[in-house]
């Protein structure tokens, strides 16, 4: 095929990342697992197969890549919660990564006469925020940066981010950040394990603001100018999809020619009631309806957070195969417009 006739194009690339690993998860324990201190780390020590079928799931729903379950881990927390001794709490830490990489050797196996060698699903490696494990809701708002200093969230987070590089993820999430001295400090962080490359994804209040109050545009471009060599992308997570838009709009306007690869993965956008549960799904439009309006905006990884499902998840991936389709048609005729012009 030759390109000068239109063919041959190739859209951007696209990653579709999995959903919400505890609502998923609760389809094969068979009960609710908000509001556990450990959250779904739990099950890493108490159903450790249930967790390896909960990333399958979202690899056979058409995930690029799968991310591991240690979003509200930490070595303290396990030492607490679970009553096992420090080593043994960083080595759940361990096999999060390891119950990850069955998964995906087992969905390998299952597809071997379908998947192309080069399009290996990853493993990417939760690193939630400091204020998750302090269970008091903190996380929500950031305020816990308000007392808390940087050094002691770096020491918390220093473990975690070991092991998950020792067991050889291929990516970091650091993910749901919701103030601004969090993500800075994670950025110099990350550079204490140089062969390894993050994306930066932050909960956001509104259309305009993180959770803690900044400004995301300012913060998410300030923090990839702290460490371009190792972010992958920056984005949101986890936030109402109805936000997505304006708080991307004009995010690179600056930079023409060097775009910021960003990341989308929202919630339901339920509302969670610490008294009942997540509330008003009914009031939810789907996630897939704006996936095609995000990838316009230039997000070229998404997937879903909270109370999104292995379903919605292929719903997301036909939205994106859709998009690439009208892609390549619309630049195969601009193209041949342009040629037959001249």
């Amino acid at each position: 095929m030759s390109p000068m006739n239109g063919e041959g194009l190739k859209s951007p690339h696209v990653y579709v990342l999995d959903g919400g690993f505890s609502t998923q998860l609760s389809c094969h324990v068979g009960h609710v697992i908000d509001g556990d201190p450990l959250w779904s780390a739990r099950f890493l020590h108490t159903h450790p197969n249930e967790v390896v079928n909960t990333h399958l799931d979202f690899l056979r729903a058409g995930a690029d890549l799968i991310i591991t379950n240690t979003y509200q881990a930490s070595v303290d927390g396990f030492v607490k919660h679970l009553d096992v001794t420090p080593e043994q709490g960083y080595e759940l830490i361990l096999r999060a990564v390891d119950l990850a990489k069955q998964a995906r050797t087992l969905y390998l196996e299952e597809y071997q006469d379908y998947i192309q060698s080069d399009h290996i699903p990853l493993v990417v490696g939760s690193v939630g925020p400091y204020g998750a494990h302090l269970h008091d809701g903190s996380e929500y708002d950031g305020s816990y940066a308000d007392t808390t200093s940087v050094q002691i969230m770096r020491e918390w987070h220093r473990p975690r981010i070991q092991a998950l590089v020792e067991a050889g993820v291929d990516l970091l999430a650091l993910e749901t950040i919701p103030c601004q001295e969090e993500a800075e400090m994670l950025c110099e962080l990350l550079r204490e394990f140089p062969t390894v490359k993050a994306w930066l994804a932050f909960s956001c209040k509104d259309n305009q603001s993180i959770a803690h109050g900044e400004s995301f545009q300012k913060v998410a471009k300030k923090c990839w100018e702290a460490n371009p060599d190792q972010l992958v992308a920056v984005g949101v997570n986890c936030c109402a999809p109805s936000f997505v838009s304006n708080l991307l709009k004009g995010i690179n306007d600056d930079r023409p020619h060097a775009p910021i690869p960003l990341i989308v993965y929202p919630n339901s956008g339920e509302k969670y009631n610490p008294q009942i549960g997540w509330i008003d799904r009914d009031k939810c439009e789907p996630v897939e309806v704006f996936i095609q309006d995000w990838l316009d905006l230039g997000v070229r990884y998404v997937g879903g957070c909270c109370r999104t499902y292995a379903a919605d998840v292929s719903r997301i991936r036909n939205q994106v195969n859709c998009w690439q389709d009208r892609w390549r048609f619309k630049h195969k005729y601009e193209l041949n417009t342009s040629l037959n012009a001249n």
